[in-house]
């Protein structure tokens, strides 16, 4: 029986402080919260099983991207994402990991990448959320 996606959508009463942010990183974490919105009814899915099944089309590759990403979270982090609704200007803490990933993907910057992924994904999953993350990341240009 396949279980369905559980992400939080929070009240603001539960937000952290904004940091400053670049509008691509904030056009990036705003274009996942929408999928998340979107992929709250639809069923899980393994990581390696979503990577194995993402368009090549680039048109299609973001959001083929960003909807395996958000389906599979939950699994990557151990719990599900908590995340708020589209155009909310503060952040969880999930929310500032996922920006912070993309930056890194983006940048080049191998060392925030493993800190980032080792404490908080499972070693097997990493590479699968690495992948994931990038390719949404470059269509943002997250620097």
């Amino acid at each position: 029986m396949l279980s369905r996606l559980n992400i939080e959508l929070l009240p603001l009463s539960e937000s952290r402080a904004a940091p400053d942010i670049d509008p691509a990183a904030f056009a990036f974490l705003n274009h996942l919260r929408f999928v998340a919105m979107d992929c709250r009814v639809k069923p899980r899915t393994d990581l390696f099983e979503a990577c194995a099944l993402l368009k090549v089309d680039k048109a299609a590759s973001r959001n083929a991207h960003a909807e395996a990403l958000m389906r599979c979270l939950a699994e990557a982090l151990g719990k599900p994402a908590r995340l708020y609704a589209p155009g909310v200007e503060e952040f969880t803490f999930d929310e500032q990991w996922l920006i912070r990933l993309g930056k890194a993907c983006t940048s080049g910057d191998e060392d925030s990448l493993r800190f980032l992924l080792s404490s908080r994904v499972a070693f097997e999953n990493r590479r699968f959320v690495r992948f994931l993350v990038g390719r949404i990341a470059e269509c943002f240009y997250l620097n």
